[in-house]
């Protein structure tokens, strides 16, 4: 159940009835946050404060009374311990241990199914020449090494549907100009840098440690940021308040919600939330029989006209197009900018669903030898926590090392093409991090100019050109819980809803998969301009789309499920200097291909 959200008119009211004047924000900010954590209203708080004041003496309203209060209120909520009383410790020596009673020690720390199988495995064999079968399956840090030239552990066996698929190298998707040559140019014709490193997320940091309040500011300040957006470009004059009755049009922004009593979002339960400044955070019904057009999400921020006669439903006229970030202006001080740059890019899973052998990665290798790309983008994941073997734990190397493993094979398998590689952590990786915001992959030994550990998600600039990337699948989720009427192109408004809402992620609340720090969110994951290219690996269907400007790629999986899947490549060139003859801004992506591996 969730906290109550409390009106600061609510609780002033109902502490003026005791002659108690609230004047302190801080105060108020406190009581506000006490009713959410304890789920109390304004009558409730009141009455539980009175009762504190009574028990103490006291009837100031302060911080520090407050946080006393918050004190004895969460020692009531918390479960007596129960004492159980702990056998005395024995001191085993030689003078009182038995030796015959070995077996049973063993017992102690074997699982009742085991019981019997392993008695006397450690005993020292009577014919020392004769070596114990058990013990040799035996290790204290189990490491299964990997075969050279290929980035399997040697026990793994190839998959044979893997190995029989058909239509290998067929090129599925074109994009832009194809007389362009796929081949590249070398490292040192490319820069790769964080679009800004000020704002980069480049390290761990600890997650998940967020109040409650923290994180209703920063879904609030989405809403009042967007908003003022929407309001300067579309020239509104005002923004009103969700629950004020008006017998004519007004103008409200807020967050889409969903009425949850009638599952997931659909017309007739489209709510939306107002930001705490213009609605005090109230919610509104919204009536959308008389919009032709539309398409919504929850989490989304929109603006609309409507009639709001009763002040609980509004019936909308009009929904307000979202607002877009600018394109990054050309550093002209760059001597590769008028450089073509060929990008490889490819998501995992990099195994089939039948096997841990790195087999589509191995072929890629291929790919990457026969055309030399100036960059391979790898986006995880890599160690994928969906993989059967993994979910049975089965995998008797450890994850971390399995990781490091492909990643120096890579980084070794590719020195003499001179390729920058770029490694994209995703929430799937069983060894990292499971946090979005997710911090880069760490590597020891790794320290190579052409090789790039970044986060999810990413902006990066590749000789001016902007690439943001993601490995969350948002096109997916996203999908899964918008609403539409009067749309055909299904994949260029997901596309759109994640420029004009700019971010990476704004689907609210997220998908179960997905874990969000929301301290870190405000930072890390929202877009600084429009990408020139927008990489989003989906398990939707791959594609290569122009919206609003900005080429979106989704290179598909390079494996799926027990077959092959797809990777994409295309060719990135930022203008010399910037056109002013007034003619349409180009592409930075000119060319692009979606290749079955």
């Amino acid at each position: 159940m969730a906290g109550i959200a409390v009106d600061e008119e609510d609780l002033a009211q109902e502490f003026g009835t005791f002659d108690i004047k609230l004047e302190d924000e801080d105060v108020m900010d406190k009581l506000k946050e006490l009713c959410l954590v304890y789920r109390l209203d304004a009558s409730g708080m009141v009455d539980e404060w009175i009762a504190f004041s009574i028990s103490n003496n006291s009837a100031a309203l302060t911080m520090d009374k407050l946080e006393q209060f918050e004190r004895e209120r969460a020692n009531k909520t918390k479960t007596p311990k129960v004492k159980r009383e702990k056998p005395a410790a024995v001191m085993h020596d030689i003078s009182n241990i038995n030796p015959e009673a070995e077996d049973d020690l063993l017992d102690v720390y074997s699982t009742p199914a085991s019981k019997g199988k392993n008695k006397r495995l450690l005993t020292t064999p009577e014919n020392v020449s004769v070596v114990n079968k058990k013990l040799t399956s035996v290790s204290r840090s189990p490491v299964v090494p990997f075969s050279p030239g290929s980035f399997s552990p040697v026990n793994a066996t190839p998959s044979q549907q893997y190995r029989s698929r058909s239509g290998a190298g067929e090129t599925m998707v074109t994009h832009g100009d194809q007389g362009e040559k796929w081949k590249g140019r070398g490292a040192e014709h490319v820069a790769i840098q964080q679009y800004d490193r000020d704002t980069a997320l480049t390290e761990k940091y600890k997650h998940m440690f967020y109040r409650v309040f923290e994180k209703s500011n920063v879904l609030n300040d989405v809403i009042e940021d967007m908003s003022d957006q929407l309001q300067q470009s579309h020239k509104i004059e005002n923004l009103q308040s969700m629950g004020w009755p008006c017998q004519e049009p007004i103008t409200v922004s807020g967050r889409v919600c969903c009425d949850m009593s009638t599952g997931r979002l659909n017309a007739h339960s489209v709510l939306l939330e107002g930001s705490k400044d213009t609605s005090a955070g109230k919610t509104v019904h919204l009536d959308l029989s008389e919009v032709a057009k539309y398409s919504l999400f929850p989490g989304q921020i929109v603006a609309c006209d409507g009639l709001n006669t009763t002040g609980c439903k509004l019936v909308v006229s009009k929904f307000y197009e979202g607002v877009h970030l600018p394109f990054a202006e050309v550093d002209e001080t760059s001597e590769n900018l008028s450089v073509p740059v060929q990008v490889l890019v490819a998501a995992g899973p990099f195994t089939p669903s039948d096997s841990l052998a790195y087999e589509p990665l191995e072929d890629l290798l291929k790919y990457l030898k026969r055309d030399k790309p100036d960059v391979c983008v790898l986006m995880g994941p890599f160690v994928d926590s969906k993989h059967e073997s993994i979910e049975k734990c089965t995998v008797e190397v450890s994850y971390g090392d399995m990781f490091e493993k492909i990643a120096q094979n890579m980084i070794k398998a590719t020195e003499e093409l001179q390729t920058h590689l770029v490694f994209v952590p995703s929430q799937r990786d069983v060894h990292h991090d499971y946090v979005y915001p997710q911090p880069p992959f760490t590597v020891d030994g790794v320290n190579s100019p052409r090789v790039h550990f970044v986060s999810d998600p990413c902006t990066l600039t590749i000789n001016g050109v902007v690439v943001g990337l993601t490995s969350t699948d948002i096109l997916f989720h996203l999908g899964g819980e918008e609403t539409s009427r009067g749309h055909t192109d299904r994949i260029g408004r997901l596309i759109k809803h994640i420029l004009t809402q700019q971010s990476y992620y704004p689907l609210y609340p997220p998908s179960e998969d997905v874990n969000i720090d929301y301290e870190h969110y405000d930072q890390f994951c929202k877009l600084q301009v429009t990408p020139d290219v927008l990489i989003l690996p989906s398990d939707l269907r791959y594609f290569v789309k122009d919206v609003l400007g900005c080429v979106c790629v989704n290179p598909g999986r390079i494996t799926k499920a027990q077959t092959g899947g797809t990777f994409a490549r295309f060719v990135i060139q930022a203008p010399p200097s910037p056109t002013h003859d007034g003619t349409a801004r180009k592409p930075r992506c000119t060319a692009a291909e979606v290749i079955r591996v």
